[in-house]
């Protein structure tokens, strides 16, 4: 806030001393605009009162700068390639190009301003910084940009974080502690680092440690399910199973349990041979780790099978779907195979009776439930 009070300053300088040159009054109404952060009327009292050709850097720099605060990123971009043509040396327009791109999403043209810098300067923390973020989809390139940019300025929370993420997925785990705990020298109490520091000490298999930090991170209200994650499994693996499902337990509130959690408060009451509740929850578990689509995609697989003339294919897809789901239809499907293609009637009659069994549904399915009655009576005489 102090940076953008700063820059409004000096923006309102430079465009009330070329105001002042054009009308000897004071551009109170200019002023108004910049203080209330009014920027799209700011942008078009400056086209009015500075009229095209505009030759002067100055003046063309106040309309770029007025235009990008206005969200009118187009007309901002040629403003700073008018300046940029004048001098491409220039760190503050190629800092703004860049940004411009990157908000109009051409990250690959925001890449290549903030590499033109860098020719300029090697050093500048902030190119670094957002190269990283620019090549999120280059993980190699994002962690050499990271990298340089903790070198740079290792206090900095948000790439320290970054950085120690990117070092566990490449199995640094040692360094990525390092880089934390160098941040957390400077910092002890910043909750982003103390996040970072929980996951490097997980990794790291550092569980009672983990448990101290995740406990401070609660105390200052932080319940993501993350941090519980962290806390209730490093409880659970120094086999304090009580304070494990306390822990997990936390999770009830926000609706977030999903199938890690239910293992482990499963696994806990197991151990603490509360046998009726570990069942419970070690079923919840299983539901959540199957997809409720399951036995659909089995029925999806058997008919291609079928489709194949792979009748056996067919009805073992079938029968696995089964385990997951029950559907009416599919039980007709297996006892028309049995019946057409591998002329099997005592197992034909036998999936056609489950089909009528199961009730399928009259309105949508009356066609087969009359073709099934009249064919099982077909296939005993």
């Amino acid at each position: 806030m102090k940076i953008l009070n700063l820059i409004i300053i000096c923006c309102l300088f430079t465009t009330i001393t070329f105001a002042q040159q054009k009308d000897p009054k004071t551009d109170s109404l200019l002023v108004e605009y910049y203080q209330t952060q009014r920027f799209a009327e700011a942008a078009d009292y400056l086209k009015k009162i500075y009229p095209e050709p505009v030759q002067n850097p100055k003046i063309i720099s106040q309309l770029a700068y007025t235009s990008n605060m206005a969200g009118r990123l187009p007309d901002a971009e040629g403003y700073y390639q008018r300046l940029y043509d004048v001098d491409s040396t220039s760190q503050s327009t190629l800092f703004s190009m860049a940004g411009i791109n990157m908000r109009r999403g051409n990250n690959t043209k925001a890449a290549s301003f903030y590499k033109r810098i860098l020719k300029i300067d090697s050093t500048n923390f902030n190119v670094y910084k957002q190269l990283a973020l620019i090549s999120q989809s280059d993980v190699v390139a994002e962690l050499g940009y990271l990298q340089k940019a903790n070198h740079l300025n290792p206090q900095d929370a948000n790439i320290a974080v970054d950085l120690s993420t990117l070092l566990i997925q490449f199995k640094q785990e040692a360094t990525a502690e390092k880089v934390i705990d160098q941040a957390l020298q400077a910092d002890t109490a910043n909750l982003l680092l103390l996040k970072g520091k929980a996951q490097v000490s997980y990794t790291l298999k550092k569980f009672v440690q983990t448990i101290n930090i995740c406990s401070k991170l609660l105390a200052n209200d932080d319940r993501s399910s993350q941090t519980i994650s962290y806390k209730g499994i490093s409880e659970f693996n120094l086999k304090n199973y009580s304070d494990c499902i306390k822990t997990f337990h936390m999770l009830d509130t926000t609706q977030a349990q999903n199938e890690s959690s239910y293992y482990y408060l499963g696994m806990s009451y197991k151990a603490l041979k509360q046998d009726t509740k570990a069942i419970f929850y070690l079923q919840r578990a299983i539901e959540q780790a199957i997809s409720p689509n399951t036995d659909t995609y089995y029925s999806e697989i058997a008919d291609s099978y079928d489709r194949l003339h792979l009748p056996k294919k067919a009805l073992a897809a079938y029968q696995r779907g089964l385990i997951f789901g029950e559907k009416p239809i599919v039980y007709y499907a297996m006892a028309s195979i049995y019946d057409s293609n591998l002329k099997d009637t005592m197992n034909a009659v036998k999936y056609y009776k489950k089909y009528l069994s199961v009730k399928p549904p009259v309105e949508k399915q009356q066609s087969y439930i009359d073709f099934t009655t009249r064919r099982i009576v077909d296939l005993k005489r």
